[in-house]
């Protein structure tokens, strides 16, 4: 028999998996959080991962379709809401003037943030909306 902790992450897995086959980056603790966001240069996309409905359906798909973008960030990142709760909460340290929010993209400049899509933007809107929503941000600030 399978304990609750092996079924999570069993069910958790492909979620974690749609983003990191893909080119983002997990990081499970605020150790790693610190050591990719407290010295970066360039531009880092993080996205805060999540079990609902609207990361499955609309989060992780738009933003993987928004890396086709000619411009892109230089770095791709992921924590994820409710699994890995200390480096989410160090990750959201870093999104100031934000409340926390899953699933949700944050890009990063140097270590600042510069564009934020919370989760009420992310609901009730088309892969496309977000995805162009993303690009803009992509064509704006990153290389």
């Amino acid at each position: 028999m399978m304990s609750y902790d092996e079924y999570m992450k069993s069910v958790i897995q492909p979620m974690r998996t749609e983003l990191t086959t893909n080119g983002f980056e997990e990081l499970r603790t605020p150790e790693e959080v610190e050591a990719k966001l407290g010295d970066l240069k360039g531009t880092a996309l993080v996205v805060v991962n999540s079990v609902c409905g609207c990361a499955a359906g609309l989060a992780r798909p738009a933003v993987v379709h928004s890396l086709r973008n000619d411009k892109k960030p230089d770095h791709l990142y992921t924590v994820f809401a409710g699994q890995d709760k200390e480096a989410t909460a160090k990750a959201r340290e870093y999104f100031t003037g934000y409340a926390p929010s899953s699933p949700s993209f944050a890009l990063l400049k140097d270590g600042k943030l510069v564009h934020m899509i919370e989760r009420h933007e992310i609901e009730n809107r088309s892969l496309e909306e977000i995805a162009a929503d993303l690009t803009a941000a992509y064509d704006k600030y990153c290389g």
